[in-house]
């Protein structure tokens, strides 16, 4: 795993300045410690942080073809190289290393634009062709990768690993994106392409950037989606077996290793999954990892304990202490840009844990969108029935009026909470599922900005991300089309974007079987019957498992790797919270309503309402003013 940066001007051939190159690479220094490389040319900067995982003796980047005419810079894996490269040999290409990098300069060399697609892995690459006077970029098409780019006012292009890359650049302006901030106190996180700056964004999961030196600067172009098409006629007996071949070929891929390999194991479906395929590949004893918490509330480390024995892992545990949040402002800094998934602590752990044992390990990150695993899906489905019963016509005058004058009871579990039901039968299928996901719903996040902030939203709601998506989905069944926005939004948002920065902050490589492109496209095409079978999630997955793991392990109820925010915000970090939701940083941007920021913490810690979840993206919001600079700024502009 590595970062990469770098400059490219879209007009002329300047020389960069050689050292902000390289302050550029040392801010993700983490990155990649083993070692740095650059590569310069009038108009052009390359910049790269190796952590060697494959060809340690010859990997080093900027990687060139045999002319020296074309240079990547890359982070990631490409699995499926060692097939490639007799195919590339044959078209005439000469390898000069053993590394999965320089597939990458004679693909692009032998199949343009459509060398991504040819590759199965995580990664995001740059490349240069000078011949062509090209830039080219490319994500993976989970999104496991992440990628930055602005492009400057004075025509020049910076790109890197992670948002703090671009921050180098004087010329990159700091504005905070309005929108970006609507989208944030939906969601926890803000879904790509933007990032909290205007100047700024993303490149998406499976997309490519062309950029040609002397025109315009394109659009990104998508290169690949996944269909839902439902069609695969196969019987649960064949679809099982068929799923533990694919499940098998795609960890022994991730398997291929120089350096010291593992896993982490939750106690959960997924990480057990993995582990047990593991085991069946590998003569020697895997190493595993598991943080185990002093609250039982949440901790699951005797099942992994359990699938630890069962396969005589070499297993690794630590205690994290219930009162675990001394990393709330090494995570705002770590993420660049506000994120509030408080998993970020214990999987910043749980890869601290790993980096001693391992420099690279697997993970079961991915099995719920594509297994159908969260309990929200099941919810939805059922709702949705409710919802096919009567027209949107009757359901919408209906529904609402009760879902208005019923009370509250944010006590009880979702099911028996009526007036929440009665709220999504009045919804359509793509209002009801944001309904349920938002941590602060259209209603909550009207009466947390200010007047003045809702109007420089000019009309936008978070709900436009869900429903782009949507209209791209080629599904209407329910279980499916939450399926596809996940993994469109949730999945590469939140879940790569934690694990990445995580995992990277401790210099560890991780890589995630249960998002190999060819099995969640295979999957999509299984009836969602299969995935979802009564209440039980996961169906097809924990049939194919019976054998591997214990039913324990299988058919208990899902924990999550979660933090006792609640029980924080009414105790320890009672003063704290306070402090940042109602202090002079919030307060310096007037984005908020003071009022309702008091509503929020007070409801909340009088055990009235359970708002941690609202208040903890406040707390992170505001670290991430303070972190960021940010607070400053603001301070200096109000």
């Amino acid at each position: 795993m590595c970062g990469i940066a770098g400059l490219f001007h879209l007009r002329d051939k300047p020389e960069f300045d050689r050292a902000l190159v390289q302050r550029m690479n040392d801010v993700q220094f983490h990155r990649g410690p083993d070692e740095g490389g650059f590569h310069f040319e009038p108009g052009v900067a390359l910049a790269h942080r190796r952590l060697s995982i494959i060809d340690l003796s010859t990997g080093q980047q900027p990687l060139f073809n045999e002319d020296g005419s074309v240079a990547v810079v890359f982070n990631g894996e490409i699995y499926n190289y060692q097939e490639l490269v007799p195919e590339l040999e044959a078209l005439g290409h000469v390898f000069h290393t053993r590394s999965d990098t320089e597939v990458i300069v004679h693909a692009w060399e032998a199949w343009g634009e459509d060398c991504v697609r040819r590759f199965r892995g995580m990664f995001a690459f740059a490349l240069w062709d000078r011949k062509q006077d090209t830039l080219f970029l490319g994500r993976d098409r989970l999104g496991v990768k992440p990628l930055y780019y602005a492009l400057l006012p004075d025509g020049t292009f910076v790109f890197g690993s992670e948002l703090k890359v671009l921050m180098q650049h004087p010329g990159l302006a700091r504005e905070i994106d309005p929108l970006a901030v609507e989208d944030y106190f939906a969601y926890g996180y803000i879904p790509e392409p933007r990032t909290i700056y205007t100047g700024a964004r993303k490149l998406g999961a499976a997309e490519t950037l062309r950029l040609v030196r002397g025109q315009p600067m394109p659009a990104p172009r998508a290169y690949w989606d996944v269909r839902f098409t439902l069609d695969n006629k196969l019987s649960l007996a064949d679809a099982t077996e068929e799923l533990v071949e694919r499940l098998r070929a795609s960890v022994k891929l991730r398997m291929i290793s120089e350096v010291p390999l593992g896993a982490f194991l939750s106690g959960g479906v997924d990480s057990s999954a993995v582990v047990a395929t593991m085991a069946g590949l590998s003569d020697a004893p895997v190493n595993t990892c598991s943080i185990a918490f002093d609250d039982p509330a949440f901790n699951e480390s005797e099942y992994a304990r359990m699938v630890a024995e069962r396969y005589g892992t070499n297993h690794y545990v630590e205690t994290v202490k219930s009162d675990d949040f001394d990393l709330l402002d090494k995570l705002a800094a770590l993420y660049d840009e506000p994120y509030a998934d408080s998993s970020a602590m214990p999987t910043w752990r749980v890869c601290q844990l790993a980096r001693k044992r391992v420099t690279v390990a697997l993970s079961g990150d991915g099995g719920d969108e594509s297994f159908a695993g969260y309990r929200r899906y099941r919810l939805h489905a059922m709702e949705e029935r409710l919802r096919g019963a009567l027209p949107h016509g009757v359901r919408r005058p209906v529904f609402g009026l009760l879902g208005r004058l019923y009370p509250k009871a944010d006590w009880a579990p979702r099911m028996f909470r009526a007036k929440t039901t009665f709220q999504a039968l009045a919804r359509d299928s793509v209002q009801a599922y944001f309904h349920a996901v938002a941590i602060m719903n259209d209603d909550m996040r009207r009466r947390l900005f200010t007047p003045s902030f809702r109007n420089s939203l000019g009309g936008y709601r978070a709900i436009e991300v869900f429903q782009q998506h949507a209209a791209r989905a080629g599904t209407d069944d329910p279980v499916a089309l939450v399926q596809y926005i996940d993994t469109k939004t949730y999945l590469v948002d939140d879940i790569n974007t934690k694990v990445d920065r995580a995992s990277m902050a401790h210099s560890l490589e991780t890589r995630e079987p249960l998002m190999d492109h060819e099995l969640v496209e295979w999957l999509a095409t299984l009836p969602s019957g299969l995935k979802i079978k009564g209440n039980e999630g996961k169906f097809l997955f924990k049939k194919a498992l019976e054998p591997m793991l214990p039913n324990d392990v299988l058919y208990r109820r899902k924990m999550g790797f979660a933090v006792p925010l609640a029980r924080w915000f009414r105790g320890p970090l009672k003063d704290r919270v306070r402090e940042a939701v109602l202090g002079d940083t919030l307060a310096a941007t007037g984005f908020f309503e003071r009022r309702y920021l008091q509503h929020l913490l007070d409801a909340h810690q009088s055990g009235a309402r359970d708002y941690s979840a609202r208040l903890w993206s406040l707390v992170m919001f505001e670290a991430f003013l303070r972190n960021s600079g940010q607070a400053a700024e603001v301070r200096r502009a109000a």
